[in-house]
């Protein structure tokens, strides 16, 4: 049961945050949104996100692991609700940032319940963990684009209908944590290592970068690629959607293949490699344009490395400290998905406003620059990973 939460919890997760490529065409034509309201729309959201990350853990410890995951999938359930009864985009965006509250719950929540569960073997279970996230990720935009066509009783769901549908899913992991049994907090209060010890150690803050650019360049894929896509290269929006799967159908078997990797090679010089690998092949795709396109999909293998195996060397670093360690890391870098995805959309508009706002080359190179940032996130990613392996390796404290 206690895997089953974990699971269907990652599946859950992965459709809450990737059914957004497809519907944001839509919803930014509804509300008549340009492409700085639309970034500073995504940022109001991560900052759901971050909020509840930041409150979490205490949660976590007052009312225990199982409550917490409970009341986190119901939000996410209430958020659909309120996003289907949205009529105006003031009720729209605060249904939007609830839901994301109930994400950032759930994703400290499964993170702190990995990290007890897999003692051994951390690399790769966590990969295979968050690959259950990709491969709902992979099925996400299709089965959003479907659902946004389907009638019931006469009237077509549209985005607002397929958020309820989606969200509402959550009744299954809902059911799972209802008859688990979760580990305790086995690590004694005299023996946790305090916030303020960990603040001090600069290999803390490095995750923190190394994981803030990484999942900003994760996260924006999700939800600039279809939009790329279609306003670049006139796709329509099956195709297009249909590479934002093809994304993450190879974020997913690069978690659910390559995880024992991480545990043979090292985290470090994994997040190296794989992190570099997804800068190349996103400014492979830009620069070689719609021929190359495919390698917008192949960024995926390297970009999905990142989050789990920041994770894992979380918990094998600080064991006496990972619920604390995990929610100020992700809490920090929640405050960079903030700030990067409002940088994106200000790029875009900053760009196509300079070449020629009314133009369509100036929409493509807006475009090209707001994504051209998504590769420079995940490069920078890698230069941290590599200041940090010089750093540990001249200590001899590798992972």
């Amino acid at each position: 049961m206690q895997l089953a939460t974990i699971f269907v919890g990652f599946i859950v997760f992965g459709f809450s945050e990737n059914i957004k490529g497809p519907a944001i065409p839509r919803i930014q034509f509804d509300f008549m949104l340009n492409e700085s309201q639309l970034g500073t729309l995504l940022s109001l959201n991560a900052l759901g996100y971050l909020i509840a990350c930041s409150f979490t853990a205490f949660l976590t410890r007052l009312w225990g692991i199982k409550i917490v995951s409970i009341a986190a999938f119901g939000v996410m359930i209430l958020s659909g609700v309120c996003i289907y009864l949205s009529n105006s985009f003031p009720m729209f965006s605060s249904s939007y940032f609830l839901m994301y509250i109930g994400n950032g719950m759930l994703e400290i929540a499964l993170a702190i319940l990995g990290a007890r569960i897999f003692v051994k073997n951390t690399g790769t279970m966590m990969n295979l963990t968050h690959g259950f996230y990709g491969l709902s990720s992979t099925v996400a935009p299709l089965i959003a684009t479907g659902l946004m066509s389907v009638s019931v009783f006469g009237h077509m769901l549209d985005w607002r209908g397929m958020y309820v549908v989606m969200l509402s899913l959550s009744i299954l992991p809902i059911l799972f944590a209802w008859r688990s049994s979760f580990p305790s907090d086995e690590v004694a209060h005299e023996d946790r290592v305090p916030l303020k010890t960990l603040m001090r150690d600069r290999v803390l803050w490095f995750m923190v970068l190394i994981l803030s650019f990484g999942v900003v360049s994760e996260l924006a894929v999700g939800g600039w690629l279809v939009n790329f896509l279609e306003k670049a290269y006139m796709w329509e929006g099956v195709k297009a959607s249909g590479m934002l799967s093809a994304f993450f159908l190879c974020f997913t078997l690069a978690r659910l293949i390559l995880g024992p990797i991480t545990d043979k090679i090292g985290f470090l010089l994994s997040l190296i490699i794989f992190s570099g690998f997804s800068a190349l092949c996103t400014f492979g795709a830009i620069v070689g344009g719609e021929p190359l396109a495919f390698l917008f999909a192949a960024a995926g293998i390297g970009i999905a490395m990142i989050y789990p195996t920041v994770m894992a060397f979380i918990a094998k670093r600080y064991p006496n400290g990972t619920d604390t360690a995990i929610t100020f890391t992700v809490t920090l870098m929640g405050v960079g998905s903030v700030i990067g995805n409002y940088l994106i959309g200000g790029v875009i508009e900053l760009v196509k406003n300079w070449v020629g706002s009314d133009t369509q080359i100036g929409l493509i190179r807006g475009l090209q620059t707001g994504y051209g940032f998504i590769g420079l996130c995940a490069a920078i990613c890698a230069v941290c990973s590599f200041i940090l392996y010089l750093i540990l390796k001249k200590q001899k404290e590798l992972i």
